[in-house]
């Protein structure tokens, strides 16, 4: 480690070079919240037809998601933050779909996996919605019918790209929800809390 150190890139100081030596990392809280948002996604459970198949596999050990850090499929929308819509969604499964999506606490992702949930695959009719984006705003699209355990993996990978690159707003990371309440009818201190944020 110490050669690396001996040639920087860039002016450090002597102090920055023993903290460096000791050990300690710089970064910025928007790529730490990045890092771990995208490490540890969990899908809630949603298969409606073979494309969970398939979805299921991508779980078990012959391709074992753990790696990526999405293993812990969720049955509560409320513990989850990524879903993976998987197969077709019919007219009426739609509102339970968007009911679904609306429990799960935010930053919140979709992937549409398979043509079906993509694009309403061979069912071009009226009971099945052509396109799950009709719903619900989807991040990742995997293609397919049904798409393999790799693609869903590579859609997986695609949306933790994606999710690396985010902002993440300001208010999410340091605004705390309670303060809002007391300081409701004090309009000097609401605007105290906006200039420390």
């Amino acid at each position: 480690m110490k050669d690396v150190i001996k040639e920087p890139v860039g002016e450090i100081t002597k102090e920055e070079r023993e903290e460096l030596e000791r050990g300690i990392l710089l970064s910025t809280v928007e790529k730490m919240v990045n890092w771990a948002r995208k490490s540890s996604l969990w899908p809630v459970t949603f298969g409606l037809a073979c494309c969970a198949i398939e979805m299921m596999a991508t779980a078990a050990s012959r391709f074992d998601l753990a790696r990526f850090g999405a293993e812990v499929f969720r049955a509560s929308p409320r513990q989850a933050d990524l879903m993976i819509v998987a197969g077709r969604v019919s007219r009426k499964m739609a509102p339970v779909l968007r009911q679904i999506y609306d429990q799960m606490p935010e930053p919140k992702w979709v992937i549409a996996m398979g043509a079906c949930a993509s694009c309403g695959g061979v069912f071009n009719n009226y009971a099945i919605v052509q396109g799950v984006d009709e719903i619900v705003p989807v991040d990742v699209y995997v293609p397919g019918c049904p798409p393999r355990p790799e693609q869903l993996i590579n859609g997986i990978m695609k949306l933790q790209e994606k999710i690396e690159k985010e902002r993440p707003a300001k208010e999410g990371l340091i605004r705390l929800p309670w303060l809002r309440k007391l300081f409701q009818g004090k309009p000097e201190m609401a605007l105290l809390e906006r200039k420390g944020s």
